[in-house]
């Protein structure tokens, strides 16, 4: 496997990525936390959440075998899951439930599921179908960065944007969510379509 630094792909899986997890998107929710007495702690939000997606990243293709499920279709899926997102984002709907029983705040529920979520996860095999690893590697750290910078300066931010910011930061990604799960889903389409003429 070879290893090397793409701008571009930099670029595109960093905002996949930073689309998917919506940390701007998640700021109400860590206010509503913050204002129920509940702690979140930055440092270790960026910490849980850069470990599991980086080791999602190498195990999740292996997982995958195990269910004899190449990378192509799951990256079909995730752009099917990425175009729902990328709906809810745009048109203000609720498709994907937050329905975790436990009741913590750092851990559960914004590191799982709100950062760290199916999402994300979907996300990063899609990437893998198309992007080089360290490029994918990079642009989740970078991610991490922004969220751990958000959750710490989350009351100066909604002071700063106000909630219309938020709004028209949320609508602006749900496009941009959409036309790249279109992008995803035809190329890897003509993947599995082009290995399954020529058996």
């Amino acid at each position: 496997m070879d290893i090397y630094f793409n701008w571009q792909e930099f670029v595109s899986a960093f905002v996949v990525l930073f689309a998917v997890i919506d940390i701007t998107g998640s700021i109400p929710v860590i206010i509503d936390l913050r204002q129920k007495h509940r702690t979140i702690n930055a440092e270790q939000t960026a910490i849980y959440s850069l470990t599991i997606l980086i080791a999602f990243l190498f195990v999740g293709e292996a997982l995958l075998g195990l269910f004899n499920v190449d990378i192509s279709s799951f990256a079909v899926a995730g752009a099917i899951v990425i175009f729902i997102m990328g709906l809810e984002m745009l048109l203000g709907i609720e498709i994907f439930k937050n329905d975790s029983p436990i009741d913590t705040a750092t851990l559960v529920p914004l590191v799982f599921p709100l950062i760290a979520g199916a999402g994300a996860f979907t996300a990063l095999l899609s990437l893998r179908a198309e992007y080089n690893y360290l490029n994918i590697i990079l642009a989740v750290v970078a991610n991490m960065a922004v969220v751990y910078l958000i959750v710490k300066k989350v009351s100066w931010i909604e002071r700063k944007i106000g909630l219309g910011g938020i709004y028209i930061m949320r609508k602006f990604f749900g496009i941009i969510l959409l036309a790249i799960s279109v992008k995803l889903m035809t190329s890897n389409l003509g993947l599995i379509l082009s290995s399954f003429f020529n058996k």
